[in-house]
Order: C-alpha cells, then structure tokens, then sequence
C-alpha cells in the first residue's frame, strides 16, 4: 500500500532537483491538457450567428435550412480539425512531457523528451491517447461520476506508454486498470491534497500554480505511477 506523503515527499525533492525543467514541461502541459477543449469550444462559439429566426422564417425557409447545414458544417470541419491536431499534435505532446516528469525519478530527464512521441510511436500513441480521453468523455455523458471514475481507471495510460511506446491500445487500457484497481479513491485523495495549493495559487493570478503547484502535482503522480509499476511487478 503507498503511502500519500512518502510520495509528495519524494516529489518535493524531484522538484528542488529539476526546477526549471518541471516548472517550463509543467506549464506546457497544462496548455495541452486544455487546449482540446476549449479549442473546441470556440470553434462553436466563433460560428454562432446572430439571427432574426421568425423574420428569416417569414421570408424563406430554405434559407434558413441552408443556413444552419452550412453552420454546421463548419463546425463540423472545426471539430474534425480539432481532433486531428489532438491525434498528431497535442497527445505526443502530453505522452513526452509525461516522459520527462517519468524520468526525474531516474536523474536523466531531458528536455528532447518533450518530443519524444515523435520519434517513437507517433501516430500509435496519438491515437492511444485519442480512445483514452474519447472513452472518458463518453463515460462522462452518463453522468460525472461515472467519467471521474473512468479518468482515475485510465490515469496511467500517458506514462505506460512514456516508457512504451510501441503498447497496444488493448494492453495500455488492462494495465493501467489492473495498476488503479483499488487504487482511485486513493489517487483521488492524493489530488485532494493539493487543493489548498490550487486556491493560493488562484488568489496569487496563477502565478503559484506556474511556479509551483502544477509541477509539484505532476511529479507526485510520475512517484504515483512508479510505486504502482514496482507493487505489480
């Protein structure tokens, strides 16, 4: 059973160690992990249109039938845009800076690993982590509860295949399940924790979570990661 200070503990000393690394990887991920999203969202935001529904009505419903088809439409491609750039883009992004959080356990993190993905198992791994967050979001749609559930269940993916790349997507689901299996609630403890951190960090413009909480976080779910690879080997 791991224990929740021994690894903030331990991430604390990685971070004293790797300060600079972890603090620029950790604010790139932070873009990443929220650019899916809120790209999406202003793709659909950027299409609204500013309609006189019952006076286009009155004139001509197929103009107003041709109208929305094209709106969609664009949408449509945005959101089809947006996935491809998650797919070769985005989640090679996050697999590499997971890796570099992976490696300040082992002393030898660099900053290439931030590309990492891109030289070993490219288009594999984007679309790993593409079914990773699109189960997740449909998990969601049955209520909240189920898709938090469902994130802690594949919480591991990124770092699985940060150290294998070449993972089927079948196998990277079963291990990080088998590896959370009991393990969740704990995990979703550990994010608990932090919250104070996450409050200072708002009152302070951000500057705090920058700086400090998001690395410091990270770090502890990388501790997280390799305590559960050992306690299953």
């Amino acid at each position: 059973m791991w224990n929740r200070q021994r690894l903030k503990c331990n991430a604390r000393v990685l971070l004293k160690a790797n300060y600079l690394k972890v603090v620029v990887v950790g604010l790139i991920l932070s873009f990443l992990i929220g650019s899916g999203y809120n790209s999406a969202r202003g793709a659909a935001k950027s299409n609204d249109v500013d309609i006189d529904v019952t006076d286009l009505f009155s004139r001509n419903l197929a103009f107003i039938v041709a109208m929305l088809i094209g709106i969609a439409g664009v949408i449509a491609i945005a959101l089809l845009f947006n996935v491809i750039l998650n797919i070769f883009l985005w989640n090679p992004l996050e697999v590499g800076c997971r890796k570099v959080f992976v490696d300040c356990r082992y002393g030898n993190a660099e900053w290439s690993d931030i590309l990492y993905a891109f030289k070993n198992g490219y288009g594999h791994i984007g679309a790993v982590m593409f079914m990773k967050d699109l189960f997740t979001f449909l998990w969601t749609l049955l209520f909240i509860i189920p898709g938090i559930i469902k994130g802690y269940e594949y919480m591991m993916i990124p770092y699985l295949l940060a150290e294998n790349p070449d993972m089927s997507r079948q196998d990277a689901f079963a291990e990080s399940k088998r590896m959370m299996d009991g393990n969740k609630m704990d995990a979703f403890v550990l994010d608990l924790s932090f919250i104070g951190w996450f409050i200072l960090g708002a009152i302070t413009f951000n500057i705090v979570n920058i700086l400090y909480t998001t690395p410091y976080m990270e770090l502890a779910h990388a501790e997280l990661y390799h305590t559960l690879k050992n306690q299953n080997n």
